[in-house]
């Protein structure tokens, strides 16, 4: 039974999954089903993650030299956009088809720092200084629910996951409903905007983000004590920065609304 998330590409069943399929294989073959060097491990799912942090930090540096050079941050819109939809298409396939995550993972982390580059830009650009404060709130961050889940302050329970799997499902319901109404040009009012109830909204947006890295600390734990393949280290660093990019992108979001309420 997969445990409910916030995080559609980090779940329970993804890993209980991919342990079957590998003691279906390892039958067949008729060979030990378990050995050290063929299951995920903490150590090397957060090699990994590094791995994949790095690659979005070059992505977005690229996009970011290309905008500090011009000064014009139009210039860097081709390759947000592309970053953007590249992303979306690799995560898709990533999610469902994990064994090729090795491959893919790299490839997504590349990508959407192309496009985070591209949309640093855009907003750096109307708030100087705005970047910098969104990377450190949000490393900060991560670290501090590393902190609070290594402590066990904050244990990922089933109560626990359902609460903020349901909120965050509420807010990409909302989302979604926001775009569908922009393209009959009707705007949602006062949430997006820089006043007290658009900063509170951003603010609980970033607390469900927060929450949901505990969750995946919890879901990728769980992965390492079932002795899930190898290849499922990738794809859960994969499945941690997709948090780690949506917390992002709140934070500029929430940071953007401060300054216009100034």
């Amino acid at each position: 039974m997969a445990v409910a998330t916030a995080n559609p590409a980090l779940n329970t069943d993804a890993y209980t999954e991919a342990r079957r399929s590998q003691a279906m294989q390892r039958l067949q073959g008729g060979r030990a089903l378990v050995s050290s060097d063929n299951v995920m491990t903490l150590n090397g799912t957060v090699g990994k993650c590094f791995v994949l942090l790095a690659l979005v930090c070059a992505g977005a540096c690229w996009t970011w030299q290309m905008f500090w050079t011009s000064g014009n941050p139009a210039v860097v819109t081709p390759w947000m956009v592309g970053g953007l939809i590249g992303g979306l298409v690799v995560a898709l396939i990533t999610t469902f088809k994990r064994t090729l995550a090795p491959f893919t993972a790299p490839l997504y982390a590349m990508l959407q720092g192309l496009a985070l580059g591209g949309l640093s830009a855009v907003f750096q650009a109307r708030y100087p200084g705005i970047v910098l404060q969104a990377v450190g709130l949000s490393l900060g961050t991560c670290a501090a629910m590393l902190l609070v889940y290594a402590s066990r302050l904050i244990r990922p329970t089933h109560k626990f996951m359902i609460g903020v799997a349901a909120a965050a499902g509420g807010l990409m319901l909302f989302y979604l409903a926001t775009m569908v109404l922009g393209f009959f040009h009707i705007q949602v009012p006062f949430l997006f905007a820089g006043g007290p109830i658009g900063i509170a909204f951003s603010v609980f947006v970033v607390i469900i983000a927060a929450l949901n890295l505990i969750i995946d600390f919890g879901v990728i734990e769980s992965g390492v004590d079932m002795q899930a393949p190898k290849y499922m280290e990738w794809y859960s660093a994969f499945g941690l920065m997709v948090t780690l990019v949506w917390l992002y992108v709140e934070f500029l979001r929430l940071l953007a609304k401060v300054r216009r309420s100034d």
